[in-house]
């Protein structure tokens, strides 16, 4: 995937409900409008209105992100299945965002639900937490001819052992191939702290380049994504 791309979607609060659309340039920017005000971040979860200002539109925020709502959005998702090739999937994403907590003890937590349509079958999960961790939980759910194909189950991608924040902070280690094979664990000569600075750059777990490989067992930092073998 290359240059900017539109994702269509939905925004709902206590006020109401609209339909959006989200753009993206796949790695560390994701815009939208919503009732005339524009919108911009570098993860689902944190999108505030463009200026700092808050709008004069009611909307619910929390240290300039948005919250006390639902945003909704569809992204393309291909599958590998084996015998069959690469068919072309939709994944569908619903965030709720909670509101403060009380003082001093931030938001409700998150919870995200993805939705995978592929050939008329849906497979859908829910949980807190990030999209990595639900869509791993996805992959699970799959036949086990069935692998996605997008950068969170790369094998040269991996993720800040800090956390990340939602649909965002993946590292691509693709021209570091050599260099980020021989991760084996957090910090020392070969951890991921030592090889970080060799990143190509941050991209969204949904992202996907000419240089995809499936992740085997024996690879980096972060393990398998579920790895099952080969197809």
């Amino acid at each position: 995937m290359t240059g900017l791309m539109t994702w269509p979607g939905r925004y709902t609060d206590r006020h109401g409900s609209e339909e959006i659309v989200f753009e993206s340039d796949g790695r560390e920017l994701i815009r939208t409008t919503i009732r005339g005000v524009r919108f911009e971040g570098e993860s689902m979860d944190d999108l505030g209105a463009l200026g700092g200002e808050p709008p004069e539109f009611p909307f619910s925020f929390f240290e300039g992100g948005l919250c006390s709502c639902l945003l909704e959005w569809e992204v393309p998702m291909p599958v590998d299945v084996a015998g069959d090739g690469v068919r072309q999937g939709v994944l569908r994403c619903v965030l709720r965002l909670g509101g403060p907590a009380g003082p001093g003890r931030g938001l409700d937590t998150e919870t995200l639900t993805a939705t995978l349509r592929l050939d008329g079958h849906e497979f859908r999960v829910a949980g807190p937490g990030d999209l990595e961790h639900v869509l791993h939980a996805l992959q699970r759910e799959l036949p086990r001819s069935a692998r996605l194909r997008a950068c969170v189950a790369c094998a040269w991608s991996d993720y800040n052992p800090a956390g990340s924040p939602m649909m965002a902070g993946l590292a691509c280690f693709r021209d570091a191939k050599d260099l980020y094979r021989r991760v084996d664990g957090k910090h020392g000569p070969h951890g991921i702290f030592a090889v970080w600075h060799a990143q190509t750059e941050l991209v969204q777990e949904t992202w996907l380049c000419e240089e995809f490989e499936h992740r085997a067992s024996d690879r980096g930092y972060r393990g398998p994504f579920p790895y099952r073998g080969s197809l």
